[in-house]
C-alpha cells in the first residue's frame, strides 16, 4: 500500500460515504484515480465499507463471549461460529485455547442463539458472556493509527461545504422499521451504494431513498463501518483489553479510550471487567507501550486483561481468509 492508498483509506475512516471527488481533494490526485484505487482495494480484500444498524437501534442484544476450549478444537469451533449469521467478530486468542466472539440475540427468541447452543457443545470447556451496555461512537471515536494521519485542515477539506452536514443526534431518534429492510440489505453489502442504485434495488423513489438514508445516518440508527485488513497496512498486533473501571468513572474512561488513535472499539459491558476495548497496533512493542502509557495513565482503571488475537476469522460480519476480507 502506498501513500495514496493510505490517504484514501483515512478519508473513508472519516466518512465511509465521502464522494470520490471530496477524497480526491485530500489525496491530491484525480477523482478517476481515487475511484480506481478504491475498487482495487475492495477487490484485493483490503477494505470494505458497510452501513449497519447501531447498537440500541433494534431490540437485539449484543454480546461478547469468551469461549474456553481445547487448543485442538479451537479451529473447528471458531469456523463454526464464523459461519453463523448472528456473529460479527470471531477470533482465536490466548495461545489458541480461547475464542472471542461477538454475537447478538433476540430476547423474544433465545432458542438457537450462540448463548443457547454453547452449553450443549461438547468441545466447549466453559464460557463467559458479556452484554454490551453502551458503545462509544462519535466523530472522535475512530481508529487513526497511521504514521501520517490526516491533518485537521485536511479533515475539514474532506467535510467541505458541499458535504452532508455532520450533526449530533440521539441514536434512537430515527428507529429502524421493517420497511427499511430492502435498504438495509443492500447497505450491509456495500455501504457506499449510490442513491440511484439503492432506488433501483429497493423500488423506492430516488428522493425517498435519499431522505430516509439521511435520516437514519443523522439519527445514528445506522453507522458506517469501514473494515480493513489491518495486516495489509502493516498493523499486526490486535488485542482485546478487558478493563475493570470504577463505576463512577466508567463513562469518562470509555470516552477517553475511544478517542485514542489505536482504539477500534470501546464499550461498557456487564461483568466485573466492565469496559471492553479493542486496539490495533503495528507491533507487540507498540501494544505494550499503549497499555503501559496510555491505559496506565487513566486513574480509574484498576485492572487490565490483555488478550492478543492470534487469528481473526470474521470481522464486522465479513469472513477473513489469509488476511483478506472475503465478502459474499
Amino acid at each position: 500500500m502506498d501513500q495514496i492508498d493510505r490517504r484514501i483509506v483515512q478519508c473513508l475512516l472519516q466518512d465511509g460515504r465521502a464522494s470520490f471527488r471530496r477524497i480526491a481533494r485530500v489525496a491530491g490526485v484525480s477523482e478517476q484515480t481515487v475511484a480506481r484505487r478504491y475498487r482495487t482495494l475492495v477487490a484485493d480484500g483490503a477494505v470494505r465499507v458497510r452501513a449497519l444498524p447501531s447498537h440500541g437501534g433494534s431490540r437485539e442484544q449484543t454480546w461478547f463471549v469468551r469461549v474456553q476450549c481445547r487448543p485442538d478444537a479451537a479451529e473447528a469451533l471458531a469456523e463454526a461460529l464464523a459461519a453463523r449469521e448472528d456473529t460479527a467478530y470471531v477470533s482465536i486468542t490466548s495461545g489458541g485455547a480461547e475464542i472471542v466472539c461477538q454475537t447478538r440475540s433476540d430476547p423474544a427468541h433465545p432458542q438457537g442463539s450462540v448463548l443457547h447452543r454453547l452449553p450443549r457443545t461438547a468441545r466447549v470447556l466453559g464460557f463467559h458472556a458479556y452484554a454490551v451496555l453502551h458503545v462509544h461512537l462519535g466523530p472522535e471515536a475512530k481508529w487513526r493509527a497511521f504514521d501520517e494521519p490526516l491533518t485537521p485542515a485536511e479533515i475539514q477539506l474532506l467535510h467541505g461545504d458541499d458535504a452532508p452536514a455532520q450533526q449530533a443526534s440521539d441514536p434512537r431518534a430515527e428507529l429502524l422499521s421493517e420497511a427499511d429492510a430492502p435498504l438495509l440489505t443492500q447497505l450491509a453489502l456495500d455501504g457506499r451504494t449510490g442513491v440511484l442504485d439503492l432506488a433501483r434495488t429497493t423500488g423506492w423513489p430516488r428522493a425517498g431513498v435519499s431522505s430516509r438514508l439521511e435520516e437514519l445516518l443523522r439519527g445514528r440508527a445506522l453507522y458506517l463501518a469501514v473494515d480493513l485488513a489491518y495486516a495489509r497496512f502493516g498493523f499486526h498486533a490486535i488485542a482485546y483489553l478487558w478493563l475493570t473501571v470504577n463505576p463512577g468513572s466508567l463513562r469518562t474512561t470509555g470516552e477517553a479510550l475511544s478517542r485514542h488513535p489505536e482504539t477500534t472499539f470501546a464499550a461498557a459491558v456487564t461483568g466485573s471487567a466492565n469496559l471492553l476495548v479493542t486496539v490495533t497496533c503495528r507491533t507487540t512493542d507498540d501494544l505494550y507501550a499503549y497499555v503501559a502509557d496510555a491505559v496506565g495513565a487513566l486513574p480509574a482503571v484498576t485492572q487490565v486483561d490483555v488478550v492478543p488475537v492470534l487469528r481473526r476469522l470474521k470481522q464486522a460480519g465479513t469472513r477473513v481468509h489469509n488476511g483478506r476480507l472475503t465478502p459474499p
